[in-house]
């Protein structure tokens, strides 16, 4: 774990590479992806049976073992627990509510020369959804793609999922059967992204995948962007804390292991101003990482990668660094986060006050909580409706208003040298 202080004088040096580190995939990850994209574009179904077999100790054999049914969803529905069936209604009924909140409205008006403009919203036809099923095998994930493609009216919701020793996880397919999953397909990797883009004879394309995957899926994503839409490339998950004295030391503890648990990779950071408060997290996040399931995980991202950094002025301090980050998740447990959170210009998810833990984001809040991460939050945002839609402006022009702006058309047709744009609007000008 690595400690910083305002008021070193080698600061803005340590900061800075903090700020610019790389915890993503290298180019041997590329050139593997790389290969097998080329060899799923090819091969089609042969390649997946290949590829499932050699990463998942899976037979494809026939049409039963490629798919999770939907009353195979179902059943694991019923098979849950009651307390998890609610919690997960819970957490999509409010992610529903959250993103139907999002739907864009469709414009038509006519300005002032009689020329009518306007923008039809679309869904996509058809996207795929990655849902890992190694480590992380998330329900939440699930989910939190899903619901927005149903809410944006994509007909066809197709999720690709591996199956390890042909094992699926029961919540994961309870969470298929909420959000009214019928096409769930038993591959994984960088395989399945590249089926979902190029199509196989079983599996056929979609316009738009998203969901979260380890650097190979994230690699593929990146390489066939342009053949599909993507919701972003995702790196390590991270978690920026600025926390004051008053708060008890072992829940930013835990709020800080939340994301550390994750991967080795990710990165937890902690700004404060109180440097006893800081002595204090680090030794409660030491206790807490030996009483941890996810302990081995949790210890290599803290000792490689968490950050402990001390400030004199939280309210003059913080915003810069906070925008320097650019985190994905950013939790404000001070006095009056509202104004902190007005300076703030770069985060994926700001979570307000000492009792909203970025937790509570990952499951029940509503918004989604797929993000930007490794500083991209300064030009990107998080999975909403919005990726699954598109949008198409039309123009309608009658004599009067086609008058009212041909003739400028026309100029600036000529004056970049494309005489058949001119002609086709002088003729009418006629």
């Amino acid at each position: 774990m690595q400690k910083l202080d305002t008021t070193d004088p080698n600061f803005a040096r340590d900061f800075a590479r903090v700020v610019d580190a790389r915890r993503e995939a290298d180019s041997d990850v590329a050139g593997v992806v790389q290969d097998i994209l080329r060899t799923v574009r090819t091969g089609k179904d042969s390649a997946l049976v290949q590829y499932t077999q050699r990463f998942d100790g899976y037979s494809l054999i026939d049409d039963r073992d490629w798919v999770i049914t939907p009353e195979r969803c179902e059943e694991a529905y019923e098979g849950i627990e009651s307390e998890q069936r609610e919690a997960l209604q819970l957490a999509a009924d409010r992610i529903r509510a959250y993103h139907e909140a999002q739907l864009p409205k469709n414009r038509d008006y006519t300005d002032e020369t009689g020329a009518r403009l306007g923008a039809i919203w679309r869904p996509v036809d058809a996207a795929g959804l990655y849902v890992p099923g190694g480590r992380a095998a998330y329900p939440s994930s699930l989910l939190m793609n899903a619901i927005p493609a149903r809410v944006a009216g994509v007909e066809r919701v197709v999720v690709v999922t591996p199956t390890p020793k042909g094992n699926s996880n029961p919540l994961v397919l309870a969470a298929a059967h909420i959000a009214g999953i019928d096409e769930m397909w038993r591959v994984g990797g960088a395989q399945a992204i590249g089926a979902l883009a190029y199509g196989t004879e079983r599996i056929k394309r979609v316009d738009v995948v998203t969901g979260p995957g380890n650097a190979f899926v994230a690699e593929a994503k990146r390489q066939l962007y342009g053949t599909i839409g993507i919701d972003m490339v995702a790196g390590p998950s991270e978690i920026l804390v600025v926390a004051d004295g008053k708060n008890d030391p072992d829940w930013i503890a835990a709020d800080l292991l939340s994301q550390a648990e994750h991967d080795p990779t990710s990165q937890s950071i902690l700004i404060t101003d109180d440097a006893g408060f800081a002595a204090l997290v680090r030794d409660c996040v030491d206790v807490q990482i030996s009483q941890l399931e996810t302990a081995k995980t949790a210890k290599a991202s803290w000792d490689d990668h968490g950050v402990i950094i001390l400030v004199n002025d939280l309210e003059a301090e913080a915003p810069n660094l906070i925008n320097a980050l650019a985190a994905e998740h950013l939790e404000l447990a001070i006095d009056e986060p509202e104004v902190m959170m007005r300076k703030v210009r770069h985060a994926g998810s700001i979570f307000l006050g000492r009792m909203t833990p970025e937790a509570v984001g990952d499951y029940v809040a509503g918004p989604n909580h797929v993000l930007p991460t490794g500083r991209r939050a300064r030009f990107s945002s998080g999975l909403s409706v919005l990726d699954f839609m598109k949008r198409t402006s039309f123009i309608q022009l009658d004599e009067a208003s086609f008058g009212a702006v041909g003739p400028a058309a026309a100029t600036l047709a000529h004056a970049e040298g494309l005489p058949a744009h001119a002609k086709s609007v002088e003729l009418r000008l006629k």
